[in-house]
């Protein structure tokens, strides 16, 4: 028996792993171990991690190739289908434009298909819509993942459930919605299959940050706040009203208007017609639904009258009471220039604007001079193509070569061509105290629209151009928008059109700007009618105050009690208001 000291101090049995570390240590590192044993340890254990090593790939590629390699595809798709989420777009007024639905689309597996045939049979019967030679190919492909029709019904995926196709599945897809349907299409524009933007608005979107969520994995449904626009919807839907009326009142190819704030460049509401529903954006690929506002350049016709005045006016050299000579047709070379309502006689800045007499406008500009005229019209913005957040734009046709001729003929709006948007943003100038503010679809604030506004003429030459508009409803040829209460201002415009290189006399594409109150000018609108024709009611008349001037007038109606205008019926003459004329002490 050993002695108690002895049994305290017997070494401890070693632990099976201890003792299988302590083996394979000895077997690679010992000392004692023959050189031999130990290179054969050691390649044996090199051995075992490879192995181990291939055997996890080759258990995957087994799960690759028995297990459904569409579980994996479908993966990626259903990360792709949230990727692909939009935020909702609201008008001013927190109103749902645009939002995105969930949708079932139609899938397949090819190789897990039993029988192509029957499958193409089945689906064609409850998709008669597709194709069933293009449907069988799909599903003969023998790929792992291919797509049969996105955007089903609801109805449509029962029916396919029921016919227990193996192979064959759904995913749920982001789809975009438009709930007004073409009430505001070109505006907001609309997306392609795969949820992403390709026009107006959503296109925008996509330009600025929502491509680059979508690739980061960040873009999905609850993460992205909602984008306000500057449109109200009830002015739009009344804009498009009235011009649906007008375009069968007076029988027009085309229609547009639009309606601005003044002093912050928002656009509150824009029409063109004819128009189409983004929820079906292939109708959008007619070339006569362009979107005139922003895409089409028209000569404008004495709408730019007032650009010329304004030029006159603000040089300082021009007074409202100086005169011009109008008695008689201004011959330039082979080209005579007469006047629509002729007086026969030298007329005042007032008088060249209410007669909107073109002889007198050219002599105008002629009297400033052709650069003064380049430099004053690009210092408006009208010779450069407008930027806004709509990449649907044009650019301006300014002539090549700038003569008094074109002189003569721009100041009166001919042989200048623009978009009515970037026209709008310079008449908004020459009546919100001579601030030039690039416009926008979103909503801004005016301390915004400040910091962004370039000064481009004298405060006072703005109110001496308010006085015109507002004397023009008053006596003038805007006096079909004079709606009680709102002290309309306006300015008509009749352009004739250029048909094989010549312009019409039939052809007219006839303008109205009106602002609204004129004494302080809180909006400014225009409204275009492409050819309207005379009717017994215009007594035959196509010219702008019997067709678009009256329009205007029905606009302003039913949108200034939208947009917060209180009517005031006890407003002074513009005579009394502006110059102090028949004031009562």
């Amino acid at each position: 028996m050993p002695s108690a000291p002895e049994a305290a101090t017997a070494p401890a049995k070693p632990a099976p792993a201890k003792r299988r570390g302590n083996l394979i240590g000895t077997l690679l590192y010992g000392r004692n171990v023959d050189r031999t044993a130990k290179a054969r340890a050691r390649v044996g254990l090199a051995i075992l991690a490879f192995g181990a090593v291939y055997a996890v790939i080759a258990a995957r590629l087994v799960m690759f190739a028995v297990a459904p390699e569409s579980h994996f595809s479908k993966r990626g798709v259903a990360r792709e289908a949230v990727a692909t989420a939009r935020p909702d777009i609201l008008d001013r007024n927190g109103l749902v434009l645009a939002t995105d639905v969930r949708a079932p689309s139609l899938f397949a597996e090819p190789r897990r298909l039993i029988d192509v045939d029957e499958a193409t049979e089945l689906l064609t019967a409850v998709l008669p819509d597709m194709d069933p030679a293009e449907l069988r190919e799909r599903l003969a492909s023998r790929r792992g993942f291919v797509w049969l029709k996105r955007e089903i019904s609801t109805k449509q995926r029962q029916d396919i459930y029921r016919l227990g196709l193996p192979g064959v599945g759904f995913l749920a897809e982001n789809k975009r919605v438009y709930p007004n349907s073409a009430e505001v299409s070109h505006l907001i524009g609309h997306v392609n299959i795969d949820n992403q933007g390709i026009a107006g608005m959503e296109k925008w979107l996509d330009n600025h940050g929502l491509q680059a969520l979508h690739m980061a994995g960040l873009a999905t449904d609850q993460q992205q706040k909602p984008v306000e626009l500057a449109v109200d919807l009830r002015v739009q839907h009344a804009m498009r009203d009235e011009l649906i009326w007008a375009a069968q009142k007076f029988k027009v190819k085309a229609a547009a208007g639009v309606v601005v704030d003044v002093n912050t460049g928002e656009i509150i509401s824009m029409v063109s017609l004819p128009d189409y529903d983004p929820n079906s954006p292939q109708q959008a690929n007619d070339p006569t639904r362009i979107n005139r506002i922003t895409t089409g350049v028209f000569e404008l016709g004495s709408t730019f009258k007032a650009l010329t005045l304004a030029m006159a006016l603000d040089s300082g050299r021009v007074q409202l009471t100086s005169t011009f000579d109008a008695r008689a047709s201004l011959r330039y070379g082979k080209f005579t220039i007469h006047d629509y309502h002729a007086q026969n006689r030298f007329l005042t800045v007032p008088e060249i604007f209410t007669y909107s007499s073109n002889i007198g406008t050219a002599r105008m500009a002629l009297f400033m001079g052709v650069e003064y005229h380049k430099w004053f019209l690009k210092k408006m913005g009208q010779l450069d193509r407008l930027r806004t957040e709509l990449p649907e734009s044009a650019e301006p046709i300014v002539p090549k070569r700038w003569g008094e001729l074109n002189t003569v003929t721009i100041a009166f709006g001919h042989g200048l061509s623009v978009a009515p948007l970037q026209a709008v943003a310079a008449i908004s100038a020459l009546v919100n105290g001579g601030y030039l503010i690039p416009p926008t679809f979103l909503k801004r604030s005016q301390e915004d629209a400040m910091k962004l506004a370039k000064v481009v003429i004298k405060p006072e030459t703005s109110e001496k151009m308010r006085y015109l508009m507002r004397i023009n409803a008053e006596r003038g040829s805007a006096r079909k928008a004079d709606i009680p209460g709102y002290y309309v201002g306006g300015k008509t415009g009749t352009a004739e059109k250029v048909v094989n290189g010549r312009y019409s006399k039939t052809k007219l594409l006839t303008t109205f700007t009106a602002i609204f109150p004129s004494d302080k000018p809180r909006y400014q609108m225009m409204v275009i009618l492409d050819e309207p024709q005379g009717i017994p009611e215009t007594h035959g008349f196509a010219t702008s105050a019997w067709n678009a001037g009256a329009t205007a007038g029905r606009v302003v109606t039913r949108i200034a009690p939208m947009l917060g205008v209180e009517p005031r019926f006890d407003m002074p003459t513009a005579d009394q208001l502006f110059l102090g004329k028949g004031k009562s002490s």
